[in-house]
């Protein structure tokens, strides 16, 4: 399995993961999320490994098509990207301001992905 496919995957399954059922949900964790082969999802829930091959295809095709119209991931990423590139300028023009620091770490989108 490709590293980007799996980091995108477990991106989209992160902002989408609610609106999926709960057996794709489980299937996707354990799949993208704690490396389990396809033989060991099936063997877990009894079910062959082509079913499992295809609840995870399904699953993914329905994450990048609520990506593709909702485009949260890309939007979170870009104001990622902007509150970086503010920690960056902060650090090296305003390193003694405290308060300007704070505020950006009040503002950083990474605590909120974790939630």
């Amino acid at each position: 399995m490709e590293l980007e496919k799996t980091l995108r995957m477990n991106s989209l399954f992160a902002f989408y993961r609610p609106l999926l059922t709960p057996k794709q949900q489980e299937y996707m964790k354990l799949y993208y999320g704690d490396d389990y082969s396809l033989g060991e999802i099936a063997d877990a829930f009894s079910v062959s490994r082509q079913a499992v091959y295809d609840n995870i295809k399904r699953s993914e095709v329905i994450l990048q098509d609520y990506e593709s119209k909702l485009h949260l991931v890309e939007e979170f990423d870009k104001k990622q990207d902007a509150v970086d590139t503010l920690k960056e300028y902060a650090q090296e023009k305003h390193a003694s301001d405290t308060r300007l620091h704070e505020l950006i770490d009040a503002i950083s989108l990474d605590s909120m992905r974790e939630e």
